[in-house]
């Protein structure tokens, strides 16, 4: 009798490619249980942490800043989906532009992409692990960290069934705290003497308004975006590995961009200058819930966004990262056991434990950075690949196959193209500077692998 894992989905034998006898992952996974991971990947209360930076980047138009990278991800999101039901694969962008655009700039791109997820859980854990810290100074950040990585190490070592259990507890107690804010944020405009009332300035304000401007706040913004990707990390254990992840992402990209909005919208009209939080950005969302609630929202919007960071995030980032390696891995671009399944589980279990490893690593050791510091390899690295992406649809539908759907495989990604790229060109000079080393020291690797040491690199799954 088969066993079960936590999230119900029963056991089966490790599948295994009839041609090249590889070991694939179980698909368990229904539309929305990705759909349910791309919003924990996303957080619904992403912008409550880094609101103060999207405010005054924006000169005031936080809500612009979330509706442009909203459309920005959508074209991202149909190139996605149109090659995950051409190659339906574990390995995301790096498996497409493999295929697409030949195993070299696949690899490089894979790399690339890697400067995103490893990054991503380090980000979380530190802005998680500084702010309980805060509030509770007995206790030093690194202890919480460490727990944090520990903790869901285990969970993605043990299957992502359980995984999707705990991505739905933390989606619903996400939503409760967003709805608290709306809620209370909406009868103080409504009631309160001091309100301004609902105003068009979050989305535009004349007095302020410059593209440069408005781009350059997308760059941080689209931070709050990146994971819905994540989700095509998932496709080879997706029940329906072709057209499940990219419905999957398209829902959740809707879904999460309303919410980015609607609270980025609501806290704009209560403090339309910022004056709730003047010399104090990085709790600036703390500050205007406490503007409405009291200090009791402030801790407990402060605590959500700390905890969603810190382990529903993280968790979903190291998810996405170990199916990435465990993809590089079997197809040779990296060392071979961490395309290892797990006899039991049927999960990526040594590249799972090498992400919590070289997590712990790097939070220990860079954590003392900030923030910003470790935002601008993330941002760099989630760009590039997404331009990559665009890349590759034009190359390999238009051009190779010569499909002739113009509008699908030309239009949509020059479209994609464009914002990305304006998106890209607006990140900050060391951004790019650390973000070429890091894709140079890919490259050389790549040639030295291929050419020195005569290892090919095949095509995964």
């Amino acid at each position: 009798m088969a066993d079960k894992d936590l999230g119900g989905a029963k056991h089966a034998a490790p599948k295994t490619d009839a041609s090249s006898g590889k070991e694939k992952l179980k698909r368990v996974l229904t539309v929305p249980d990705m759909i349910v991971y791309g919003l924990i990947f996303m957080v619904p209360i992403a912008p409550m942490g880094i609101y103060g930076g999207v405010f005054h980047d924006s000169g005031g138009m936080p809500a612009l800043v979330y509706l442009v990278g909203t459309l920005a991800m959508v074209f991202t999101a149909v190139s996605y989906s149109m090659l995950i039901r051409e190659w339906p694969v574990a390995g995301s962008v790096y498996s497409y532009t493999s295929r697409g655009l030949g195993k070299g700039i696949g690899f490089v791109t894979g790399w690339t992409l890697l400067l995103d997820y490893l990054l991503i859980p380090v980000l979380m854990y530190v802005v998680a692990s500084t702010a309980l810290s805060s509030l509770v100074p007995e206790v030093p950040a690194w202890a919480f960290a460490v727990v944090f990585v520990v903790a869901n190490t285990f969970v993605n070592v043990r299957g992502i069934g359980l995984t999707d259990i705990v991505n739905r507890i933390a989606l619903v107690l996400e939503i409760l705290v967003l709805l608290i804010f709306v809620v209370l944020g909406v009868r103080w405009l409504l009631t309160d003497p001091a309100s301004h009332g609902f105003t068009f300035d979050p989305f535009y304000n004349p007095a302020t308004f410059d593209p440069n401007l408005v781009m350059s706040a997308v760059s941080l913004g689209v931070l709050s975006f990146l994971g819905f990707d994540g989700i095509a990390t998932l496709s080879e254990e997706a029940k329906d590995g072709r057209r499940g992840p990219g419905r999957a992402m398209m829902a959740s990209l809707a879904i999460v961009g309303s919410l980015f909005v609607l609270q980025t919208y609501i806290a704009g009209c209560i403090s339309p200058d910022g004056a709730a939080f003047a010399g104090d950005s990085g709790n600036a969302f703390y500050l205007v819930a406490q503007l409405v609630g009291g200090r009791w929202l402030y801790v407990v919007c402060a605590v959500a966004t700390a905890l969603a960071w810190g382990i529903f995030t993280a968790l979903a980032a190291q998810t996405a990262v170990s199916r990435i390696l465990f993809a590089m891995g079997r197809a040779g671009g990296l060392p071979k056991p961490l395309a290892k399944v797990h006899p039991k589980y049927h999960t990526p279990y040594v590249a799972s434990l090498f992400v919590g490893a070289l997590t712990l690593v790097l939070v220990l050791t860079f954590g003392r950075l900030g923030t910003d510091t470790i935002s601008l390899f993330v941002n760099f690295g989630a760009l590039t690949a997404f331009l990559m992406l665009h890349v590759t649809v034009i190359g390999y539908f238009f051009i190779k196959k010569s499909d002739g759907r113009w509008v699908a495989h030309l239009l949509s990604p020059l479209c994609g193209i464009a914002v990305i790229g304006y998106t890209w060109w607006s990140l900050d000079v060391p951004a790019k500077v650390l973000g070429l080393i890091w894709m140079s020291i890919g490259i050389v690797y790549y040639l030295v692998l291929h050419f020195a040491l005569k290892r090919e690199v095949k095509l995964d799954g």
